[in-house]
């Protein structure tokens, strides 16, 4: 019987299942060529250094929550339902959620290289169409909503037994609220000031 070729494919495949199931730290040689049915040699063929292969990973759970996310998100109500998107994501991939936040962004030096790099831009036109708002308040709006409900889902993927759903998402929802309050008031003293 002819000996099964080992791809790379096939060690980053396998190493995103095993991060998928038990986190990037259990994303080890030994696991990888278990999970492969294979030896470690072919492994370090394609690893010279782990780094690289956690970063292949990483690469893949970008991917991977992109298409979660345009898969659940409801484009008729963009905004709230991106981040019951998040939650729900946080809640069914616990470990690829973490792996998403944690991983390492080079090249951010602020909040604002943080939405263009993270965010859709779309979003912040459709928001700002919905609310009748201009595009950088609502990039503002959407920021503080990204920022609150990827910290509530890093909380959420942590807890054992787990906070319920629901509570999430009214926690959310108050955020939302306050977030859009303070937006609309925003321009509510800008409009007064200019009269």
């Amino acid at each position: 019987m002819p000996k099964q070729r080992i791809t790379k494919e096939m060690v980053v495949n396998a190493a995103f299942d095993i991060a998928r199931s038990s986190g990037m730290e259990k994303v080890l040689v030994k696991n990888i060529a278990d999970k492969i049915g294979c030896s470690v040699q072919p492994i370090y063929s394609y690893c010279k250094n782990m780094e690289g292969l956690r970063q292949d990973v990483a690469d893949q759970v970008r991917h991977f929550i992109k298409q979660y996310l345009a898969a659940h998100i409801d484009k008729s109500n963009l905004f709230s339902s991106t981040g019951k998107a998040y939650i729900q994501l946080a809640k069914e991939e616990p470990y690829l959620f973490k792996i998403f936040i944690l991983h390492q962004r080079k090249g951010i030096s602020s909040l604002k290289d943080l939405y263009e790099r993270e965010a859709n831009p779309q979003v912040a036109i459709a928001i700002a169409k919905e609310l009748g708002v201009s595009v950088s308040e609502a990039r503002q709006l959407h920021l503080n909503m990204l920022i609150y409900t990827i910290g509530i889902g890093a909380i959420f993927s942590v807890t054992t037994p787990g906070i319920s759903a629901d509570e999430i998402y009214t926690q959310q929802e108050r955020a939302y609220e306050a977030f859009l309050k303070q937006a609309l008031e925003t321009i509510d003293f800008a409009e007064r000031n200019l009269i």
